[in-house]
C-alpha cells in the first residue's frame, strides 16, 4: 500500500481526539435527534450557517462529522458527506450535477442500483444518459455530447472487474469543464486514491469495506469542499437520506483496521483467483490481479494491491453457477461484499435476475457468472471450499 504508515495514521486518528468534556478517547455516539443553543442569536446564526454548531442532525452531528472528516482524509478530498446507505450516496452525488435536459456518460458495467438510477430514474427528471460499452477512454469521449455534465464510472466495476484509467478518464473531462464521479466501494481508500488522480468526486457504499463487518450501512460522498456544502444544503436536507450517528459510529470503528484487513483480503483474494483460473471447469476469471486480465497494467499502475473482489464464468452455465452456490460450506450464500466473511453470489439467478438476458450478456455478465468476495479467513479453508464445490 502506497504512504502506508501515514494511511495507517490516518485511518486511526483522523476526525477524531478525546471528548473535551468527558475525556473519553473514543468518539461518543451522539444519539439525538436536536442540540441546545445558549440563546436565540446563537440557535439563529447555527441555523444560519454563520457559526459552526449543531441543532438537528438531519442537518449534521458530531459522530457523523467524524465519520466524515475521517474519509475525506484517507481520500485526499477537501469535504465528505455521510448519507444512510452506499445508494443514497450515489444517487445525491448524481443529482448535484444533473438537473432537466442534461446528459450523463456512463460505463456500461456499472452496480445495478447505479445503472437502474441513470437508465430508469434520471429521465424521469429529464435528463438522459449514454452508457459506454467499454472501458476505454476513447469511447467515453465519443459518447460527450454538448449538454454533457457528468461522467460516471466505477473501477474496479461491479461485478466484471472492468479496469478504467483514472487519470486518463479524469484528464478527459478535465480538459472539458467536465465533473467525474468514480464509485471506488471495490478498492477503499487503502487501494485508491482516485481524487489526487484527477478524479471530482469519489462515493463508497461505507457498508462494505469501510464498515468491514457486515453490521451497518451507510454511504460517503467526497469531493470539492463548495460541491460537499451544496450537497449538504441542497441534496441530503430535503431528501433526508441521512445515517444514524449509531451506524457512522460502527463504520468509525471499522476504518480504524481498514489498513490491516485490505492486505490480507487482497493476499487472499490473489490465491483464490489463480486456483480457479487452473480449475477445468472454469472458463475466465475476472480480477485485475491476473496478468490475463486486460486491465492488469493500468490497474497495477492506479492501485496499490487488487482488491479482494473477483467473478469466474463456469462452463457448465446457469445451473452450474446455482450448483456452487448450492455446495460451498464456508462462502456465505449472500449478495453484499467487504465483509471480513467470503461471500458468494450467482449474478444471474439473483442481483442481474430482471435484467433481460441480452442486455446482461452485453454487460459481461455470463449465465454461469459468480462473483466472490474473498474474507480473511484462511485461504487454504477458502480454496479447498471451492475445490469441493466445483466438484460435481
Amino acid at each position: 500500500m502506497r504512504d502506508a504508515h501515514r494511511f495507517a495514521t490516518l485511518a486511526v486518528h483522523a476526525g477524531e481526539s478525546p471528548c473535551p468534556a468527558t475525556g473519553a478517547l473514543d468518539t461518543p455516539i451522539y444519539q439525538s435527534n436536536t442540540f441546545v443553543s445558549a440563546d436565540a442569536d446563537e440557535m439563529a446564526a447555527v441555523y444560519g450557517g454563520e457559526k459552526p454548531g449543531y441543532m438537528y442532525t438531519r442537518y449534521g452531528n458530531p459522530t457523523i462529522r467524524a465519520l466524515e472528516t475521517k474519509v475525506a482524509a484517507l481520500e485526499g478530498g477537501g469535504a465528505a458527506l455521510a448519507f444512510a446507505t452506499g445508494m443514497a450516496a450515489i444517487s445525491s452525488a448524481i443529482l448535484g450535477y444533473v438537473k432537466a435536459a442534461d446528459h450523463v456518460v456512463a460505463q456500461r458495467s456499472l452496480y445495478g442500483g447505479a445503472y437502474n438510477f441513470l437508465n430508469t430514474k434520471l429521465p424521469r427528471m429529464g435528463a438522459s444518459t449514454t452508457f459506454v460499452p467499454s472501458s476505454r477512454v476513447e469511447d467515453f469521449e465519443k459518447a460527450v455530447q454538448p449538454n454533457t455534465r457528468l461522467i460516471y464510472f466505477e473501477t474496479p466495476s461491479n461485478p466484471v472487474l472492468e479496469i478504467v484509467d483514472i487519470a486518463a478518464l479524469a484528464r478527459l473531462a478535465n480538459a472539458r469543464g467536465i465533473p467525474t464521479i468514480i464509485d471506488n466501494t471495490f478498492a477503499s481508500p487503502a487501494l485508491q486514491r482516485p481524487i489526487p488522480l484527477g478524479v471530482t468526486v469519489s462515493v463508497h457504499s461505507a457498508t462494505k469495506y469501510l464498515c468491514g463487518h457486515g453490521d451497518a450501512m451507510g454511504g460517503v460522498v467526497i469531493g470539492p469542499q463548495d460541491y460537499i456544502s451544496r450537497l449538504a444544503h441542497d441534496v441530503i436536507r430535503d431528501f433526508g437520506g441521512v445515517i444514524s450517528p449509531f451506524n457512522a459510529w460502527l463504520i468509525l470503528r471499522g476504518i480504524r483496521t481498514l489498513h490491516l484487513r485490505m492486505p490480507a483480503h487482497c493476499a487472499n483474494a490473489v490465491q483464490v483467483a489463480e486456483f480457479l483460473a487452473r480449475h477445468p471447469r472454469i472458463e475466465r476469471v475476472h480480477y485485475p490481479g491476473l496478468a490475463s486480465h486486460p486491465g492488469h497494467e493500468i490497474a497495477r499502475k492506479q492501485m496499490s494491491a487488487f482488491g479482494a473482489m473477483l467473478s469466474f464464468d463456469l462452463r457448465d452455465g446457469y445451473e452450474g453457477g446455482k450448483k456452487v452456490m448450492d455446495r460451498v460450506k464456508i462462502f456465505a450464500r449472500a449478495g453484499s461484499l467487504g465483509d471480513t466473511r467470503s461471500l458468494i453470489v450467482h449474478s444471474a439467478s439473483t442481483s442481474h435476475r430482471a435484467v433481460p438476458r441480452d442486455q446482461r450478456l452485453a454487460i459481461g455478465i455470463t449465465d454461469g457468472l459468480v462473483r466472490l468476495s474473498v474474507g480473511i479467513e484462511a485461504v487454504e479453508d477458502l480454496i479447498a471450499d471451492l475445490d469441493q464445490a466445483l466438484a460435481f
